[in-house]
């Protein structure tokens, strides 16, 4: 594990060197960061990394995105999502698998009141239609490995809720 600053992030390029597969899950949210940080963190140092970890050898990288995401979106969180989403796949990874989870479910130290109520609902939707509004991260990171240990075929591949859990059960 190595500790980075991502205002410096090109100062750690060697934490990048050597592997084969990256991960990156990489977020923050609008109300902690303010809207500059948001896209600070969630586009530039997500497309850094990609860029270290490329250029240090890496194969195949695997990015958490969003629902939604599109770069023409109206909303900030989905077009920087869609934005770093084309920033990473620009990179010229020999395997690239973007998943688009719904919400995820996750218990947090940090939590807003209406944060709170949408997760404590959909969770109890998640009990009728388990793969229609949300998704937990556990299930995100099972999934995540799973496209590593079997990338398939083409150069992208972008895999939407339902899929993020099929594989995610697997």
């Amino acid at each position: 594990q190595a500790v980075v600053d991502f205002e410096r992030l090109g100062e750690h390029a060697a934490a990048f060197q050597g592997h084969d597969v990256g991960f990156c899950c990489l977020g923050t949210t609008r109300a902690k960061a303010g809207a500059d940080g948001f896209v600070r963190v969630d586009r530039d140092y997500v497309a850094q990394a990609a860029e270290l970890a490329r250029a240090g050898g890496c194969k195949h990288f695997v990015l958490q995105s969003s629902r939604g995401a599109n770069p023409q979106s109206r909303f900030l969180y989905l077009r920087v999502k869609g934005e770093v989403e084309n920033l990473v796949e620009a990179v010229g990874f020999d395997h690239c698998t973007i998943l688009r989870p719904a919400v995820l479910l996750c218990k947090r130290q940090e939590s807003q009141p209406m944060e709170w109520i949408a997760q404590q609902f959909l969770g109890a939707v998640a009990q009728l239609f388990p793969t229609a509004y949300s998704v937990p991260v556990e299930t995100v990171a099972k999934a995540m490995v799973a496209c590593a240990l079997q990338p398939g075929e083409g150069k992208v591949k972008v895999l939407e809720n339902r899929a993020v859990h099929e594989l995610g059960k697997a």
